[in-house]
């Protein structure tokens, strides 16, 4: 083969999607291109050229304007244009003018459409390529990282769904107990759930039966609710499986009814998790559940690098990391408050210990920094009492921060008195926040708006939630602020869809994908939620719930999803071999570590971001923000 045949193949092989040929495929490609020359300044496609092909530049650089002037592409080295072959947005929308103009002195290979389509059929690989849409392509890319979940199932990687097999066995409280023994014979169960007018009222148990009817010599004919428990806990059908086992364990307890606002679905026992899991992950999550002391928690802790590397390795996606490592964190914090409060005493007021950041979104991974908050009842007196909670907030951050939870560098913890608050002091902070914004109240506000309840009493930030959900989707000079604040945070894509990377320093040519993708399309989905009144927490979840609304199609939320899955899977691959080298993870990545097809997902993913900022920052223009 000539030797400028042999710089054309290497060139093809290393930019997607001609990479995905092998052997004669690929060395044959060369001899089917033909070679185009733009002088800058030159119309592109070119204005004589008779051919329909696919374009792929060599050298150089286009720019494509819409006919107000608008830039909507850049194409630089490596880039490829289908148009002409496959369609585009300018074949679904007919009505839109687009413009190239070659902004470089510009060298060109063209594929004749023709030659494509015989590729094609010649190479499902490459005609996957082509047929599928940036989010499609994302997905696939996320599934050669090797983290979607395969048939390596673990607690980690399982929801509570997966175990429930039949539906639950339920009474009502007014069944005579003599009844409700027959039927659990019956039904060949151990336990039954009490419902009343399709409320989980209760749970009665073998061990109900003989402790509390039998030993007590209660009659038969009594009512199920003289000998059921009442303070029944439970969980919902798509919570981690890891999760309920940590329940059942801080609570003591070896039955967990399946509920949520749709109803109860089963019950879940903890035979039925035991028999998945593994020796050491239950180990775990028992000696968290019955540590004695802070020594203990933080050699429990000690294993959680270990257990994320492990879950990349059986094939968990991010958001099953997500999950299982703040469960982790929550069941650690739990402990510390219980521990505290063996020592110092019950607490004097109903409280709730309050996770925010990523923690509270369920989607942290080891090595985080701590996010937390405290709010207690509005009935406490603050000069008598409020010392409790300042020597127990400050306990567990120590705790927290022992067991490698870092205290946050901004202060945004329970122990910081700001943000130890009773419940009314709360409502009135972001309602200052909302009504009377500008920059750093809306940063205040961004820190707490994904506030989740880990210890305490659930119903205290229910009302929170509410007057969030009520002022913000109605408030326009907030919104616009946050989105202000939000575009802070680009994607590292410079001009012609290059990575523009650290210049210096230790972490000198990477970017930090975390900063440059995870938060951007988190700020994104938290706008959009906040914008419709959704009460949802979680990226992914939010993104799902505002699909379709005025200013976040379906198509566009499933493009972010996909993108923020894929940064995450980049960044756990990332994070696996720093730790199975003995490094501290971090969100470093850089692009000589990615092979090309990867380097053009991250683009295709950073791109997603970009264009969403942009409709973010029409919608809700720089005049409203302060």
């Amino acid at each position: 083969m000539d030797i400028e045949l042999v710089e054309i193949r290497d060139f093809l092989a290393a930019h997607s999607p001609f990479s995905l040929l092998e052997g004669e495929s690929l060395n044959a490609l060369p001899r089917r291109l033909v070679v185009r020359y733009l002088r800058r300044g030159s119309v592109f496609p070119p204005a004589n050229e008779t051919l329909r092909c696919l374009y792929i530049v060599r050298q150089g650089a286009i720019e494509r304007r819409a006919d107000d002037g608008v830039l909507v592409d850049k194409l630089a080295e490596g880039d490829v244009f289908d148009n002409d072959c496959c369609g585009g947005a300018e074949r679904a929308n007919p009505t839109e003018q687009i413009t190239g103009t070659a902004v470089e002195d510009t060298l060109l290979y063209l594929l004749p459409c023709e030659t494509l389509q015989a590729l094609r059929l010649e190479h499902p690989v490459l005609d996957e390529y082509f047929v599928r849409s940036v989010a499609e392509r994302l997905r696939h890319g996320r599934s050669v990282l090797g983290n979607e979940a395969r048939e390596h199932a673990s607690l980690m990687t399982l929801t509570v769904s997966d175990f429930v097999r039949r539906a639950a066995v339920c009474a009502e409280s007014s069944l005579p107990i003599r009844e409700a023994a027959r039927r659990m014979s019956q039904e060949g169960v151990s336990s039954l759930l009490i419902v009343d007018s399709g409320a989980l009222c209760g749970i009665v148990t073998d061990r109900d039966l003989r402790t509390r009817c039998l030993a007590q010599d209660i009659s038969p004919d009594e009512p199920l609710a003289r000998i059921m428990s009442t303070e029944v806990a439970s969980i919902g059908p798509e919570s981690a499986a890891f999760e309920a086992l940590m329940l059942m364990t801080r609570k003591g307890i070896h039955h967990l009814p399946v509920a949520d606002a749709a109803g109860v679905h089963g019950l879940l026992s903890a035979t039925d998790l035991m028999r998945w899991q593994s020796a050491d992950t239950v180990y775990l999550a028992g000696l968290i559940g019955k540590a004695p002391d802070l020594e203990t928690l933080v050699r429990a802790s000690a294993g959680l690098p270990e257990l994320q590397l492990q879950m990349h390795a059986n094939g968990a996606t991010p958001g099953q990391v997500g999950q299982a490592v703040s469960s982790i964190n929550d069941a650690i914090t739990s402990r510390l408050i219980e521990l505290a409060k063996q020592e110092f005493g019950p607490a004097p007021a109903a409280f709730a210990w309050l996770a925010c950041g990523s923690q509270g979104r369920h989607e942290q991974t080891v090595h985080s920094d701590q996010d937390n908050a405290l709010m207690f009842d509005d009935a406490i007196d603050d000069t008598q009492h409020g010392s409790y909670f300042t020597v127990l907030a400050q306990r567990v951050n120590d705790g927290l921060d022992a067991c490698g939870y870092r205290y946050c560098p901004g202060k945004v913890m329970a122990s910081n008195f700001l943000w130890r608050q009773p419940q009314r002091q709360w409502i009135a902070s972001f309602r200052g926040w909302i009504e009377r914004t500008d920059v750093m109240a809306a940063m205040l506000a961004a820190n707490f708006l994904d506030l989740r309840t880990v210890y305490g009493d659930m119903a205290l930030l229910a009302p929170l939630h509410e007057a969030i959900n009520q002022s913000c989707s109605k408030s326009e000079v907030f919104l616009a602020q946050m989105v202000a604040n939000a575009l802070r945070n680009k994607p590292p894509l410079g001009f012609f869809r290059n990575f523009t990377l650290i210049a210096d320093g230790q972490h000198a040519d990477s970017f930090d994908i975390k900063r440059g993708g995870l938060i951007p399309i988190t700020d994104i989905a938290r706008i959009h939620a906040l914008a419709n009144g959704l009460p949802q927490i979680g990226t992914v979840a939010r993104l799902r719930a505002a699909a379709g609304t005025p200013v976040l199609s379906a198509e566009s939320a499933h493009e972010l999803e996909e993108a923020f899955e894929y940064f995450g899977s980049l960044r756990l691959r990332h994070q696996a071999e720093q730790i199975r080298r003995g490094m501290a993870p971090d969100n470093y990545l850089s692009p000589a570590a990615l092979t090309s097809l990867e380097r053009n997902h991250l683009k295709d993913a950073f791109a997603v971001v970009d264009r969403m900022q942009k409709v973010l920052a029409q919608r809700y223009p720089d005049r409203f923000a302060q």
